[in-house]
């Protein structure tokens, strides 16, 4: 008996993606559970697991739009699962006495064998990385735990040389000859945007066009906060099981300016002002799709260790496509940290209809004055960008400012002052 496999529902709003990638191929004998395909939409990108096991036969090519609903495989539960074949290997005859000699062959394929399935990767990454033949143990991993993500297949072919990314050998001949470096088509590559792709766009177009942006900037000093983190680290650690970092400061230093400046946590929906009195706050995360910005919810209500744990496991979810598309609806405010990735100041865009966005940046030492006298800082740049038909410019100011203080004191977010 065969079952169909259906695309399941993933919200109101979404009623078609794209199967982006099958994780298994035609006539393979699949489990329960196991992630069989990578559908992507224009707001999330999400795998599918099997329902039953057996044999599953693909109805549809990888890169088709399908529908919500539409069956796009099967899978024949009366199937037996195959008995792995060993791979035949070559013993040479000796005596009795003699150890027998394991070939440099063996010991290469061994040796990878052992050091491959030690690899933490993604099913995605995986299955690329098979059908181009190559060494996932050459390729750095840069999710978590050193998972090996499909950016970081797609970054290694492109850099490492091709002996070092695969074990094939490589026709000689084939690979001296030459193409013309005035043919355009050889030096470019045309690839489809995702729908993902299409939705950022489209929203970040909305923005500029719909709302009057403004940017205000400020800087602060993160000593306090650094202080803070290197003394209580190890035992923050020990009791909630996940560091202490910075979005935790920043997010309740966000709800904190939020209460004080109650105008920003609002919208603008037609000629009515929508003033929003709950405290979600969403914080962008940067993945190999593009971002995404899940929401924490009730922050105002939240431990520093619960904005911690939800932060790092929505930005898991994200990078690994399971993130729900609940998880990324209905925020009042939203944080961006450029920072990491070396940003040393930007104007970022608004999260449409949401009428601020907080901007974050690198952390450099930097001579400041304080009290008349030049002294080394750690200080990073703060940037608010915001829809200037809602929030005037003194709001604005003294929204950063508050956030500001915040950052400097925060013994005052600990103490709820």
């Amino acid at each position: 008996m065969s079952i169909e496999v259906k695309v399941p529902s993933m919200g109101e709003s979404i009623s078609s993606g794209i199967l982006s990638a099958w994780l298994v191929k035609d006539g393979d004998y699949v489990e329960k559970d196991q992630p069989i395909y990578e559908l992507e939409t224009d707001k999330i990108t999400s795998e599918a697991t099997a329902e039953a096991a057996g044999v599953l036969k693909c109805l549809v090519a990888q890169d088709d739009e399908v529908e919500i609903g539409a069956v796009v495989a099967t899978i024949d539960e009366t199937a037996s699962k195959p008995n792995p074949k060993p791979n035949p290997i070559d013993v040479p005859t000796v005596s009795l006495d003699q150890e027998p000699e394991v070939t440099e062959q063996q010991k290469s394929s061994e040796n990878k064998e052992t050091s491959e399935s030690a690899v933490k990767i993604s099913p995605l990454a995986k299955k690329i990385a098979e059908d181009q033949g190559l060494n996932v143990s050459l390729i750095h991993g840069s999710g978590t735990g050193g998972k090996i993500l499909k950016s970081d297949v797609e970054n290694f072919t492109e850099e490492a040389p091709q002996d070092v990314q695969t074990d094939k050998v490589i026709n000689s001949s084939a690979s001296s000859q030459s193409k013309d470096s005035t043919d355009r088509s050889t030096r470019e590559t045309r690839v489809k945007m995702s729908p993902l792709r299409k939705k950022i766009a489209q929203r970040l177009v909305q923005a500029t066009q719909q709302a009057a942006l403004l940017t205000t900037f400020n800087e602060v000093d993160m000593s306090k906060i650094m202080q803070i983190r290197k003394e209580y680290q190890s035992l923050f650690v020990q009791k909630h099981g996940i560091k202490l970092g910075f979005m935790s400061f920043f997010t309740k230093a966000v709800v904190a300016a939020l209460q004080s400046v109650p105008s920003v946590n609002a919208r603008i929906e037609g000629e009515t002002i929508v003033e929003q009195n709950y405290y979600d706050i969403g914080v962008a995360v940067g993945t190999e799709k593009g971002l995404m910005v899940p929401t924490i919810r009730d922050c105002d209500t939240k431990s520093f260790a619960e904005i911690e744990k939800s932060i790092a496991e929505y930005a898991q979810s994200a990078r690994e496509g399971k993130i729900q598309l609940s998880d990324l609806e209905g925020g009042v405010f939203t944080i961006s940290n450029g920072g990491i990735y070396g940003s040393m100041l930007s104007t970022p865009i608004i999260n449409f209809p949401q009428p601020a966005i907080l901007g974050l940046h690198n952390i450099q030492d930097r001579a400041v004055v304080i009290n008349g006298e030049i002294v080394i800082r750690p200080m990073m740049y703060l940037a608010l960008s915001y829809d200037h038909r809602l929030i005037d410019g003194k709001e604005a100011v003294s929204f950063l400012s508050t956030i500001k203080d915040s950052i400097e004191s925060p013994d005052r977010m600990l103490f709820g002052l």
